[in-house]
């Protein structure tokens, strides 16, 4: 009797130590599911203070490539080595960069000499449509005329046809070599060409893409890649633009 006696009043002990506990637990579940929700209240309230906060801008880079311009002028090399080694990656960029822009007011397509994607718009502005655009990526499939491995012609071509104090513009110059004499002349020319407004800024900004067909070819002078390179970023940076080099046409 007295040995059954002490087992039911630890039992009976237990019991109410497990009660406790449970209420205690019950207690501190509670605690935690108002601390969650009041954590859930202040996430919601400091994501929607991020989002206005870092609202992107409509003219915000995209990949560090500023695209708030109108109109698009793209001036492409199409020299052996850029036909042999990288129109594949030429046709890819194209799509990417067009992408970027799913509306401009404005196209325009020639290579590094100035000559004219389509002639029927030579001096004009392409309109831009779904239809225009497929046009463009199937003409550049074939698209094969003469070069002499140097952009400054065609951009300058651009500018001197294109220039408008009334709209945003940008070239993108996809190219791998500069065959030309002087870096600084070309600088000098474009400065002429593309003047500041009133605020100190161009109206046509200047991108490039660099491709590296020289750099894997040995049977061409390497020296011709790098001053495009050279010459590319120096434009950029004066032109509001960006360069970027690629480092693979793959």
């Amino acid at each position: 009797m007295a040995r059954l006696q002490g087992d039911l009043s630890r039992v009976q002990g237990q019991f109410a130590a497990s009660k406790e506990l449970s209420e205690v637990q019950d207690i501190i579940a509670g605690r935690l599911l108002a601390a969650q929700q009041e954590l859930s209240e202040e996430m919601r309230r400091l994501q929607k203070e991020q989002q206005e906060a870092y609202r992107r801008p409509p003219d915000a880079p995209v990949g560090g490539i500023p695209v708030d311009s109108e109109y698009i002028i793209f001036v492409i090399d199409t020299s052996g080595s850029m036909q042999r080694f990288a129109w594949h990656a030429v046709r890819r960029k194209m799509d990417e960069i067009l992408n970027a822009y799913p509306r401009v007011k404005g196209l325009q397509i020639m290579n590094d000499e100035g000559v004219y994607m389509f002639g029927h718009y030579a001096g004009k502005w392409i309109p831009d449509t779904p239809a225009r655009r497929q046009a463009i990526r199937e003409r550049l499939s074939s698209w094969n005329v003469f070069s002499n491995s140097s952009p400054v012609e065609g951009i300058e071509a651009a500018i001197k046809t294109f220039w408008s104090a009334d709209r945003k513009i940008s070239i993108y110059v996809l190219g791998d070599e500069f065959t030309g004499d002087s870096i600084d002349e070309v600088l000098e020319a474009v400065d002429r060409l593309n003047r500041r407004d009133a605020s100190g800024q161009r109206k046509v900004r200047i991108h490039g893409i660099g491709f590296p067909t020289l750099f894997s070819q040995s049977q061409f002078p390497e020296h011709t890649g790098t001053r495009f390179s050279m010459l590319m970023r120096l434009l950029c940076e004066r032109n509001g633009g960006a360069f970027v080099g690629l480092s693979s046409t793959d």
